[in-house]
């Protein structure tokens, strides 16, 4: 059984939605990711990144100390992200990770033990990418947080808000 239920989406559909391009551009800004971990060859964020075939979840995530990783991991199981990105955050690297606004499932408990931030996103649900289409698909049926892990993170989690939209315009007000 995994955490996630509630998805309209059909099961063989449901792990394949994109990050929406403005949110992933407005986060590189601020994180200057180095690797996204949980990519495919069609939908990866960052020249270097994982597929399943170079699994972000068995290997070391191939990049400098002190960087980050993106990850918008599979919402079908979310927990073993959840301790590849604490692990890897104890090893020098940190991890920004996507995942549904849902602090009742056992993978968010578990985050909140190491991660050194949780930014619930406000306003309105992100519209993600349908990966057949390319086109962005409103309907999302729960809001997005963000769970950060920082490099050698040693301090308790910080919880924040911030609003989708501001979110998405930081992108034009970075350029």
């Amino acid at each position: 059984m995994t955490d996630f239920t509630g998805s309209n989406t059909p099961p063989e559909h449901r792990d394949k939605w994109r990050t929406p391009h403005t949110l992933f551009k407005a986060l590189d800004n601020e994180f200057h990711f180095a690797i996204d971990v949980a990519a495919s060859d069609d939908n990866h964020l960052c020249e270097q990144y994982h597929t399943e075939k170079s699994c972000g979840l068995s290997a070391n995530w191939d990049a400098p100390a002190m960087s980050y990783a993106w990850c918008n991991p599979p919402y079908s199981n979310i927990k073993p992200w959840v301790e590849k990105a604490s692990q890897q955050a104890k090893q020098g690297i940190g991890c920004v990770m996507l995942v549904p606004q849902d602090q009742s499932v056992g993978w968010f408990k578990q985050a909140i033990r190491h991660c050194a931030e949780v930014r619930i996103i406000t306003g309105g649900r992100l519209a993600f990418i349908n990966a057949a289409t390319g086109l962005p698909v409103k309907g999302n049926n729960k809001g997005s947080q963000l769970l950060i892990w920082r490099p050698f993170n040693v301090y308790p989690v910080n919880t924040c808000y911030v609003d989708r939209d501001k979110l998405l315009a930081s992108l034009s007000h970075a350029a």
